[in-house]
């Protein structure tokens, strides 16, 4: 089918980076890859994967925890940081979209 529709977007540089980069592995330019997931949308009538919310680890969760965990959690970064156990939170995060993301 003969492409003649233009689609402009506006989009994270960073995720069009990271995308550009797997596709490219894949041997797909990022408009091949987009005109396959409108056409997935049409095919399925929705988006063709489920969106949803990450959930919070339990283990940090605090619509799980009763007062007496999370005051206890709260105590514990309290005491870390007057200990001195702190992270710069840029870095932190970084560290963790590179790890995750």
């Amino acid at each position: 089918m003969e492409k003649t529709t233009t689609l402009n977007l506006r989009v994270n540089p960073t995720v069009k980076q990271r995308a550009e980069e797997v596709l490219s592995q894949l041997g797909m330019p990022m408009s091949t890859a987009i005109d396959i997931y409108l056409k997935q949308i049409s095919l399925s009538g929705g988006i063709p994967f489920a969106v949803t919310l990450p959930k919070a680890p339990e283990a940090i969760n605090a619509d799980l925890m009763t007062d007496v965990d999370l005051r206890a959690k709260l105590q514990k970064g309290y005491d870390d940081m007057e200990a001195g156990k702190v992270q710069n939170a840029t870095e932190a995060f970084k560290k963790f979209r590179e790890t995750h993301i």
